[in-house]
């Protein structure tokens, strides 16, 4: 196994322990897992690109495609602390040979992985009924059967399990795995760490090349690319990117990447112009903003930065622009400084909508109770419990993120909400329909904080009425489309540490899409 994995084997035990009945929990477990096969397009014979599953991932570092897990464990014993790990890996037909690189030999895996055993996929049966004469009565735990999120276990090998042979669940796996995933050791964060570097230099070197463009050098916008996140070991994007400019990126998750930027108006509807807008001779770039949300993994661990940055008028955020990206960036600063172990996550998720009410306030899109024929209705607390600003502010304000980018659901977002019946302010049910995370922060959590302020007008028109709003005033801001600014930062003893290197602050981002810098 790579370093680490061996603790993450004994941790996943433990947390397995503790969800098993009492009476079971002194028994063997043993857990048998399939990695990833490597997909092919269609029903072609032309390999796809090859990631492993994230599960077999942590629990063994081991990135060989249709290879197998087999682990034993039973508390009191000495497999507690050292538990027995066996690795089964395909063998080299001619045919890998001749077509591709091949996978390791047994010996060569042996040293890739320290593994207590490695050995060629045909003795896994045989493993299996070994372990099953030596520990009669163990529990075999494997992933959800029967799930398209899972590698399939084929039925020749989940045969030699059924009853009367061993008893078998899988309704315990992956919570313990989700569970023990949940905060990250020092490995982890140092491959997180690695991810959101090579990340930030892509994110940076985009903005370079806006400022190339406003200076009228031959690299032209159209040009602009990820490619810096193509470096060995970071083979993989760890979502499909969103390249989003003007109203696009009033969509949250756009994902189309397939229009130019805004030439000539910018209207309300330009994510239906059909490209119309951006063909012909003397046109001008107009003024707006680009989101772009994008990051590599590094050995399987993901990254995950949004970068709002302006292109045209010079390379500087038009005052409405700017007016709502240092909103954002206010939502993010507090969120962050608010950051430690303890702080439950509903309350920042909280603290951003109201930093996002007081700026709308500030900002007349938003009334005041001192606003002309206002009153106290429109109040903080008041606006507040309308709910209204979720149409500005959507989504959470960020999530759990390791060998996912959107990492260990089932443990980050329980069933129930740990905030009942303990007293922490929740405002409107609204700001929470769409969180990932909600829980309280521990240390060695790793987490995203991405605050936005969007102007859909699918999320507007249930508002279009509000008291709360001056109507006139919001029409000043609704080209400006999107805002959204998001790092990762792991959650220390005192606080946390962010891991994104990229600049987010409002000078520095027009200096260099500028050109000045």
């Amino acid at each position: 196994m790579k370093l680490g994995s061996q603790a993450h084997v004994i941790k996943t035990f433990n947390k397995l322990i503790e969800l098993l009945p009492a009476p079971d929990r002194t028994r063997t477990q043993i857990i048998l897992l399939a990695g990833a096969v490597t997909p092919f397009r269609n029903d072609t014979d032309r390999e796809l690109s090859f990631r492993q599953e994230s599960n077999f991932h942590y629990l063994s570092g081991c990135a060989v495609p249709s290879s197998y897990l087999l682990f034993t464990f039973q508390q009191g014993t000495s497999l507690a602390e050292q538990p027995l790990t066996q690795l089964f890996i395909p063998k080299a037909e001619i045919a890998d040979l001749m077509w591709s690189v091949p996978p390791p030999t047994v010996e060569e895996a042996s040293k890739l992985y320290q593994m207590t055993r490695v050995q060629y996929l045909s003795e896994l049966p045989n493993a299996i009924k070994e372990q099953m004469k030596a520990y009669p009565g163990a529990i075999f735990h494997i992933l959800p059967a029967g799930s398209p999120l899972f590698p399939t276990i084929p039925a020749h090998y989940t045969e030699l399990l059924l009853p009367p042979h061993a008893p078998t669940t899988d309704d315990h796996l992956l919570t313990a795995l989700h569970r023990a995933r949940l905060t990250k050791d020092a490995d982890e964060i140092e491959a997180i760490r690695k991810a959101n570097a090579i990340s930030s230099r892509a994110h940076e070197v985009v903005m370079r090349v806006l400022g190339q463009g406003e200076k009228g050098t031959s690299q032209t916008t159209n040009q602009m690319r990820l490619d810096q996140c193509l470096t060995p070991s970071a083979v993989h994007q760890a979502y499909l990117p969103i390249v989003a400019a003007s109203t696009r990126a009033s969509t949250l998750h756009y994902c189309c990447n397939d229009r130019e930027f805004a030439w000539g108006p910018v209207g309300a509807h330009d994510h239906q112009n059909g490209d119309c807008l951006t063909h012909g001779e003397g046109r001008q770039l107009n003024p707006q903003v680009l989101l772009i949300d994008a990051g590599c993994e590094w050995d399987c661990y993901a990254s995950d930065i949004t970068r709002t940055m302006p292109v045209g008028n010079g390379g500087k955020f038009t005052p409405e622009a700017r007016a709502i990206y240092e909103l954002v960036l206010e939502m993010q600063r507090l969120s962050m400084e608010a950051l430690k172990p303890g702080v439950h996550w509903d309350a920042i998720q909280l603290l951003c909508h109201r930093t996002l009410i007081r700026g709308f306030q500030r900002l007349g899109i938003f009334k005041s109770p001192n606003s002309p024929g206002s009153g106290s209705w429109n109040a903080e607390e008041a606006i507040l419990a309308s709910g209204v600003s979720t149409a500005f502010f959507p989504h959470g304000v960020g999530h759990s993120l390791g060998l996912d980018v959107h990492d260990v659901p089932s443990a980050s977002k329980p069933e129930r909400n740990d905030t009942v019946g303990k007293g922490i302010e929740l405002g409107h049910q609204s700001f929470y329909t769409y969180l990932r995370l909600r829980l309280p922060l521990e240390e060695g959590m790793v987490v995203t904080v991405e605050p936005g302020i969007y102007f859909s007008p699918h999320l507007l028109a249930p508002v279009r009425d509000s008291k709360h709003i001056d109507h006139e005033m919001l029409k000043q801001y609704e080209s400006v489309g999107g805002v959204r600014i998001e790092d990762v930062v792991v959650i220390t003893q005192s606080g946390y540490e962010n891991l994104t290197t990229v600049r987010s602050d409002t000078n520095w981002i027009e200096s260099v899409c500028s050109g000045a810098l």
